[in-house]
């Protein structure tokens, strides 16, 4: 039991030195470099900012520099497939800048320990996030999100189901966001497919590989909704999109190629060839 009760407290302490005054601190004069130098013109690349204070990556530093280039007008996010919030795209935000929004998940468990961190741990000034229990699937989603409170332009939209993301952000119309992140099936390579809508749908179903789209898939739904790619984790699985109005001279478009650059995606590739004759849906 004290072993346990040690863990705990070192864990806890962990979890509070990446929202405590320091780290926010060190985190605003981080944003505000970056808009002195985008202001300036001393851009760096997209792939060069990324760091982990909360996200499963570096999505924590590479979405703290593009809001750094288009502005915090709209600190308001979405996370669906979130888990517990706590590791998640979107608690840096919450946490460090005092960003409200939304966090959907079909574990009852990790909504129970994400209402009680953010109840725990409140920003000083922001309002705490609030938690759906429920899958998301493209024929509720826009009902799940209206229901929590948001509507219209958001800052942050991030999708990581495991499945159904594809459908689900094509769907998604309730909101506009500035910025989207959204997983793809780096698997697929630069296949240009989608596997079919299911709503029964759970992860890892018949095969763990065949669920979700394609990086090209994906692509191509981003500029059907008005988002251009501008980069990606350092694994290529995370895509990052920023609508066409914001910062196209700060945040360019670049290719799925060269976002596919990880030595891990050859094993990836080799994952398609046992169900590349599967059934699969072309991009709408």
């Amino acid at each position: 039991m004290l072993k346990h009760l040690i863990k705990k407290y070192f864990n806890i302490l962990r979890v509070r030195n990446r929202f405590n005054a320091a780290s926010q601190v060190a985190q605003r004069s981080l944003c505000l470099q970056h808009q002195e130098r985008i202001q300036k013109g001393h851009l760096v690349p997209l792939n060069q900012t990324g760091f982990r204070a909360f996200s499963q990556f570096e999505e924590d530093g590479l979405l703290l520099y593009i809001f750094a280039a288009i502005g915090m007008t709209k600190k308001t996010f979405l996370e669906i497939g979130s888990d517990d919030g706590i590791n998640s795209n979107s608690a840096n935000l919450a946490l460090n800048f005092g960003w409200s929004g939304t966090f959907i998940d079909g574990n009852p468990k990790a909504i129970s320990r994400g209402e009680y961190f953010y109840n725990k741990y409140p920003h000083p000034w922001g309002e705490k996030p609030v938690f759906v229990e429920a899958l998301a699937k493209r024929e509720n989603i826009n009902n799940l999100v209206k229901n929590s409170g948001l509507s219209g332009e958001i800052g942050l939209l991030s999708i990581d189901i495991d499945g159904n993301d594809y459908w689900v952000w094509d769907a998604l119309d309730v909101v506009e966001p500035q910025v989207v992140i959204i997983e793809t099936q780096v698997a697929f390579g630069m296949e240009d497919l989608v596997v079919p809508y299911n709503p029964d749908y759970v992860f890892p179903g018949k095969n763990p590989t065949y669920h979700g789209a394609s990086p090209t898939a994906m692509m191509k739904l981003g500029k059907k909704k008005g988002y251009r790619l501008v980069g990606a984790n350092d694994l290529g699985f995370n895509f990052i999109f920023v609508r066409n109005d914001l910062a196209q001279d700060v945040l360019p478009e670049v290719s799925v190629e060269s976002v596919l650059h990880h030595p891990s995606l050859e094993k990836c590739y080799a994952r398609f060839q046992e169900i590349k004759d599967w059934s699969y849906d072309k991009p709408l």
